[in-house]
C-alpha cells in the first residue's frame, strides 16, 4: 500500500514515518523517539519489503530532511529484520517544536489585561453570574 503523493515506496516509507513518529514526538516535546520496522512494514501492508523499510529509515534523505540523528539501531547483525528498531533524537531546534509552540500555552494570558481592567477573572465571573441569575428571575 503506497501513500497518495508519494513517488516511490521509500517515499510511502518516510511519509508515514513523518506523520505517525516524528511529527507526533514534536508536539509532545520529545527530545528522542524509536520506530519499529516491523510495525511500519504492517502498517503499510507490504510482503518481502524489509530490507527497504530499513534502507529508507536509515537514509540521510530522512533523518536529514526531519533534523533528526539516527542514535542506535538494535536488532540483528545484518540490520535487515522486522525487529530492528531505530532510535532517533532532535538535532535541528528550528524543526524540533519545543513546549512554547504549544497552542494551549500560547493562549495563557492572552486576557490578562482585560481582566485586570474588569478587576479579575473570579470578579468579572462572579458579576455575570450574579446578571444571569437576575435575568432568569424576571
Amino acid at each position: 500500500m503506497a501513500i497518495a503523493g508519494a513517488n516511490s515506496l521509500s517515499d510511502s516509507v518516510r511519509e508515514l514515518c513523518v506523520h505517525e513518529y516524528v511529527e507526533p514526538a514534536r508536539r509532545r516535546g520529545l527530545h528522542a523517539f524509536e520506530i519499529n520496522v516491523g510495525e511500519v512494514h504492517r502498517r503499510l501492508a507490504f510482503k518481502n519489503r524489509v530490507p527497504l523499510v530499513c534502507m529508507a529509515l536509515k537514509s540521510s534523505k530522512f533523518w536529514g530532511a526531519n533534523g533528526l540523528r539516527l542514535v542506535a539501531e538494535t536488532g540483528p547483525r545484518s540490520g535487515l529484520s522486522t525487529t530492528v528498531t531505530y532510535r532517533y533524537e532532535f538535532v535541528d531546534n528550528s524543526l524540533a517544536r519545543s513546549k512554547h509552540d504549544d497552542p494551549w500555552t500560547q493562549l495563557r494570558g492572552a486576557l490578562k489585561e482585560i481582566f485586570a481592567e474588569l478587576d479579575g477573572g473570579a470578579a468579572y465571573l462572579r458579576k455575570e453570574r450574579a446578571s444571569f441569575h437576575s435575568k432568569e428571575t424576571r
